[in-house]
């Protein structure tokens, strides 16, 4: 059975449209609330800032509590937050109510167990054959029950705030916090300053309407202008759901999740601390991928999808992976993604080394890559479609082995992804238009 609402990262889509409504939460809630709650068990709920999230947040809460669920609604925080928590008050579930990069009108809904990870595809289509029955609702003595808590950001703050070394801090260090009008908005600046930073915050005046508008890790421009103009050291900015960072270095460039991840792998080599292979996915960097290997360490690649990059590192014994979007994952610090802990990462390594982010980056050279979204009416694959297949052929045959092609539809937008790369830039912008115009002749 394949499953027809989730995607690489829970359920998703523009809000008011199948599946994102007030009924389909509800009866989300009471199937997985059947899945994956005991009786008397207890569910997380947090959300991002976007203006449908009250709306959301009360058809979870009445689907779990007439389930049998006890809920507690933290509200605006980062997804790891969720996952970080969801161990932290011992909880059978953690629902997060966000849509992450995408704009406002987009809304998700997805799921931690209670050890912090993701589903597997095996628990979402079981959760998927219940949502073909109607929510239950048992009698009054077993219904659950709900309240707030007000100590959650709080307590996530000090969860991050712990996985920077504790004989470094951060005083004397500028740094520029883009909270993408998102979920980490506070949680970043206070995390930061708690550690001595001065920090100079963008992107935290959410209104509900304006997460990731010209704001966050999508859209960086705003930062990269603001940094050098401030005399900072760094910046970071997050995604709207804070599982994601890109970070800009002093200089005003924009450093993504290959070179952070870069960063992270050798300074762990060099402390002796790397365990297992580095993991990326198929739309790593070419460059990371040969960076690394001058280092003899071990680079794998996992399908797009923090969740496969997790279960790669899972199990192959490695504790560093990450995506080129900024969805890092450092295993030795948490369970998930998180945008925040990844971002004072890098941070205790330039505290630590001295260097700036701009020297820590310059031993990884990043091969030019074009990726273009091809929008489509439905679901597609591209890997069916015969004469995408024969472009993609002739794509490679022009590339002569020194670069790669990879399509893929994406599992949060109705888009397929065509990225091309190879040594030549010119080359390389030209084959991906030429691909992606006949992508978007079969899909049309």
């Amino acid at each position: 059975m394949s499953r027809k609402y989730f995607g690489t990262d829970g359920v998703r889509g523009t809000v008011g449209k199948d599946p994102m409504s007030a009924e389909f939460a509800l009866r989300l809630a009471s199937a997985a609330a059947q899945v994956l709650v005991p009786a008397g068990g207890t569910v997380l709920i947090g959300k991002d800032t976007r203006l449908s999230g009250y709306m959301f947040e009360s058809a979870l809460e009445a689907g779990f509590v007439a389930a049998g669920a006890d809920v507690l609604l933290l509200g605006p925080l980062p997804t790891p937050g969720i996952a970080n928590l969801t161990q932290v008050f011992d909880a059978n579930l953690g629902v997060v109510i966000s849509a992450s990069h995408n704009p406002f009108h987009d809304n998700g809904i997805k799921f931690f167990d209670g050890s912090g990870a993701k589903l597997s595809d095996d628990v979402e289509r079981k959760i998927e054959k219940l949502l073909l029955s109607p929510a239950i609702t048992l009698e009054s003595g077993k219904l659950g029950r709900a309240k707030r808590i007000d100590t959650a950001r709080d307590r996530y703050q000090e969860f991050c705030a712990s996985t920077f070394p504790a004989d470094l801090n951060l005083e004397g260090m500028k740094v520029v916090f883009d909270g993408a009008n998102g979920a980490g908005y506070k949680v970043g600046p206070r995390t930061l300053n708690n550690l001595g930073a001065e920090v100079i915050t963008i992107g935290c005046s959410p209104n509900g309407r304006n997460i990731n508008d010209g704001c966050g890790s999508t859209e960086p421009e705003l930062l990269q202008k603001t940094v050098p103009a401030v005399g900072a050291a760094v910046g970071i900015a997050l995604d709207g759901d804070g599982d994601r960072v890109v970070m800009v270095d002093e200089q005003g460039e924009t450093i993504d999740g290959d070179q952070l991840l870069y960063v992270l792998a050798m300074s762990r080599q060099e402390e002796g601390a790397l365990r297992g292979p580095v993991v990326g996915t198929v739309m790593s960097n070419l460059g990371l991928e040969h960076a690394l290997q001058r280092h003899n360490i071990e680079f794998k690649r996992a399908a797009v999808g923090d969740r496969y990059v997790l279960e790669a590192l899972r199990e192959s014994g490695g504790i560093i992976g990450g995506e080129t979007s900024g969805h890092m994952i450092c295993l030795d610090k948490t369970t998930t993604g998180d945008g925040l802990v990844s971002a004072l990462q890098v941070l205790a390594v330039m505290r630590r080394t001295g260097r700036s982010l701009s020297e820590l980056t310059g031993g990884m050279s990043r091969y030019p890559q074009t990726m273009i979204n091809v929008r489509t009416e439905q679901k597609m694959d591209p890997g069916q479609v015969p004469q995408i297949l024969d472009a993609v052929d002739q794509v490679e045959k022009e590339l002569a082995h020194s670069g790669r092609v990879v399509l893929r539809a994406s599992g949060t937008e109705p888009v397929i992804r065509v990225m091309v790369e190879g040594e030549d830039e010119a080359l390389v912008a030209l084959l991906a238009g030429r691909l992606a115009a006949v992508v978007a002749a079969a899909a049309s």
